[in-house]
């Protein structure tokens, strides 16, 4: 049966706006319909459920004098991309990275100099999303498909994602990959209560929302052994903030304003 062109497009349209409110982790709702018919990200990522962690503001602090080497991190980064489904490509060049390793001089360039700290300057950081309170990535994104929930996480819609790449441009810490290629034939062991991605999607760190929806703390959390602190930056009473009080911090980059929710004790 022959279609005109007006029955193709509305045909068209009601599909991209199926596909768009398919949340992209299991147990959280990221899209909604709104009342025009048009999808738009919602603003809670946590479903419905008992047992899930809450807070006004999530933040995390990574104690640095307990991850002194590279092995100390690199079980923290095992555990995060192996449930999440990040491909292990054999092309440095076509990288994914949700948190990783970097060195004094590339983390905190602002306040390197010659006479830094020699502890400092070897120490291996854990790096990732900085999940700002005030993103610029997701001013950049003409899609929504870069978001943040009022809890302050910013979350990565892939059905919504069009690759154009504004937001690893806009993000200042350089915490967004771009596959460049089918990641999936890189994953080694696929994680099915997870979303894989595919060629053209942007993807970082998203402080484990699926496992807060379900009460569970964030896997590199989890797998540091309290060298890392996550909760609830506007809680003055929680154990964050307890830590924060007690001792000194350093963020990245913070004259940009961005509003970084990762704190680093140096």
């Amino acid at each position: 049966m022959k279609r005109n062109r007006r029955e193709f497009l509305k045909l068209a349209g009601i599909t991209a706006a199926s596909a768009s409110v398919i949340g992209v982790t299991s147990g959280l709702t990221i899209a909604e319909a709104s009342g025009s018919g048009a999808a738009k990200p919602d603003t809670t990522i946590l479903a419905k459920n008992k047992k899930a962690l809450t807070a006004k503001r999530w933040g995390m602090v990574i104690d640095t004098r307990k991850l002194q080497t590279a092995s100390d991190i690199e079980p923290l980064i095992a555990a995060c991309h192996k449930i999440h489904n990040v491909p292990e490509m054999t092309n440095k060049n076509h990288e994914i990275k949700w948190v990783w390793e970097e060195e004094f001089k590339h983390v905190f360039a602002e306040q390197e100099h010659e006479l830094v700290n020699e502890r400092l300057r070897h120490l291996p950081f854990l790096v990732l999303c900085n999940h700002c309170k005030n993103p610029p990535c997701v001013k950049a994104c003409p899609t929504q498909a870069t978001f943040q929930t009022k809890e302050g996480i910013v979350m990565m819609d892939f059905h919504r994602c069009i690759g154009c790449r504004f937001c690893m441009a806009a993000c200042p810490y350089g915490s967004r990959s771009f596959n460049f290629k089918d990641p999936r034939p890189f994953i080694k062991e696929t994680n099915k209560e997870f979303p894989t991605r595919m060629k053209g999607v942007v993807e970082k760190c998203n402080f484990c929302a699926e496992r807060l929806a379900v009460g569970k703390q964030p896997a590199c959390v989890e797998a540091s052994e309290g060298a890392i602190v996550f909760g609830d930056l506007d809680d003055s009473q929680s154990e964050v903030r307890k830590v924060l009080n007690d001792n000194y911090t350093i963020r990245r980059k913070p004259a940009l304003g961005t509003g970084a929710s990762i704190y680093y004790i140096v």
